[in-house]
């Protein structure tokens, strides 16, 4: 089996953060999982993941894809957050939790399931499989990316 080249290691990266995010978006506007809005940070390291994977792709520099491992470092960082907040190992942001929103502060009430849309509070789990929600999934898919982006990073600076 050959070893794979640092071009392939970054278009594997953007591909994986391709997947991740066009999930997201697959998740939100087909599954109908409203995303919160510690869900919509996670997004942006994908959305910068795909990018640095083609320019990595086509420009396999060490530079780039030392790039790459920060920005998925981020994004396990996000997703990190994430999980300890839905988990209560920590506070979250009081903009999007349950102790910040303010439950009668609409004209129908935000209880009132047939009234405007549901609110997605950052620390309650809107979906899980094998009790794992997606902001676990993320954390542990990005290090995987990380993974690939330093392995890209080594390829390419021996190579240089």
């Amino acid at each position: 089996m050959t070893q794979l080249s640092a071009r392939m290691l970054m278009l594997l990266a953007g591909l994986g953060s391709a997947a991740l995010f066009f999930g997201a978006l697959f998740f939100q506007f087909v599954i109908g999982v409203e995303p919160c809005a510690m869900c919509f940070w996670q997004r942006w390291p994908h959305r910068v993941g795909i990018i640095l994977g083609l320019i990595g792709a086509a420009i396999p520099r060490a530079i780039i894809a030392a790039a790459g491992a920060i920005n998925m470092a981020v994004s396990f960082g996000l997703a990190a957050f994430h999980t300890g907040v839905e988990r209560q190992w920590w506070d979250g942001p009081a903009s999007c939790t349950s102790r910040g929103v303010d439950l009668t502060a609409s004209e129908c009430g935000l209880l009132d399931p047939n009234c405007g849309n549901a609110i997605a509070l950052c620390d309650e789990i809107s979906w899980s499989l094998f009790g794992l929600s997606m902001a676990n999934y993320n954390a542990v898919i990005s290090l995987v990316l990380l993974g690939l982006c330093v392995a890209a990073f080594r390829k390419a600076r021996a190579k240089a």
